[in-house]
């Protein structure tokens, strides 16, 4: 019998309004420094992903006189999960990098979000040939990922958790749900 996978993100301890400051202080971090450091424009250029300010967005404040706004109101809307897609899928998503994007609370910002993607990725990779999962990792506006990598320092919690939350994928696409879940009262054939 397979323990159930739970998305860190719908566990009992994780409390939304505890993680969106420190989600918020990750993307203030990428706005305001993470895109403009050297290291994070280079590991972009190399996966081939545009950084906000390259997309003609807003740049962040740079504390010019009159301007007491903060960057994440002059932004227009970014999004993180394109850049934690790509760096998982290029194999350039350790700790070192992650902080270098996301600042110090990363880990407790956008880790939920690293964990699902790594988790994504796994299925992504087991479920078609590499064409396919590359197209699915391609960007609009000539962002192609350039490779794919396998995925670095996986552990073996990491792979038990993909594999229960895949068994329970199958069963989805099987409509084993509810009642229907094998083991669920109710379920004629008691499975």
């Amino acid at each position: 019998m397979s323990m159930p996978f739970h998305h860190p993100m719908q566990e009992s301890q994780f409390d939304i309004f505890d993680w969106y400051p420190k989600f918020q202080a990750c993307l203030q971090h990428f706005l305001d420094h993470g895109q403009h450091s050297k290291p994070v424009q280079a590991v972009a250029a190399f996966v081939n992903i545009r950084l906000p300010a390259q997309k003609g967005l807003a740049m962040a404040s740079d504390g010019a006189a009159g301007s007491n706004r903060s960057s994440l109101s002059l932004q227009p809307s970014v999004i993180v999960v394109p850049y934690i897609r790509r760096l998982v899928a290029t194999g350039f998503d350790s700790p070192a990098v992650l902080h270098g994007f996301f600042g110090d609370e990363w880990p407790q910002g956008i880790g939920a979000f690293h964990e699902s993607e790594r988790r994504n990725y796994l299925f992504a990779s087991k479920s078609d040939n590499w064409l396919k999962v590359k197209n699915a990792y391609d960007m609009e506006d000539g962002q192609t990922i350039p490779f794919l990598r396998p995925l670095q320092n996986v552990t073996e919690k990491e792979i038990e958790a993909a594999e229960t939350s895949w068994s329970e994928w199958l069963a989805v696409q099987d409509w084993m749900l509810g009642p229907r879940a094998p083991g669920a009262a109710g379920n004629a054939d008691g499975v």
